[in-house]
């Protein structure tokens, strides 16, 4: 806030230690919390909280980390967000992708 000065609203949840925090800060007046307004925050974290809930499955952190760095290169291997290409390019790019992984695999 120093640098880049008060904001002109701040968008929350009905989480009770916001307003007190927003008192100490001086902002109280600029926090909305309507019942809608909280969407575009909530659904930025949904990769987030993605993660948290399969991080919970792991008794250490080491182990997590073992999972993860295997996991995230297949997860990115054959993750072609299919929403991004038509039918016949996402067909394409998922058998290109299979194949390969069979390669390696083999």
């Amino acid at each position: 806030m120093k640098r880049y000065g008060a904001p002109n609203q701040v968008v929350t949840d009905q989480l009770p230690s916001y307003k007190a925090a927003f008192r100490d800060l001086g902002i109280a007046s600029r926090q909305e919390t309507g019942r809608w307004l909280n969407n575009r925050a909530e659904n930025s974290h949904q990769p987030l909280r993605r993660r948290e809930k399969t991080m919970n499955r792991f008794r250490s952190m080491q182990s997590l980390q073992k999972f993860a760095a295997v996991q995230s290169s297949i997860h990115n291997h054959f993750n072609h967000e299919r929403h991004f290409y038509r039918r016949e390019e996402f067909k394409e790019n998922r058998t290109q992708a299979l194949a390969a992984w069979r390669q390696l695999a083999a």
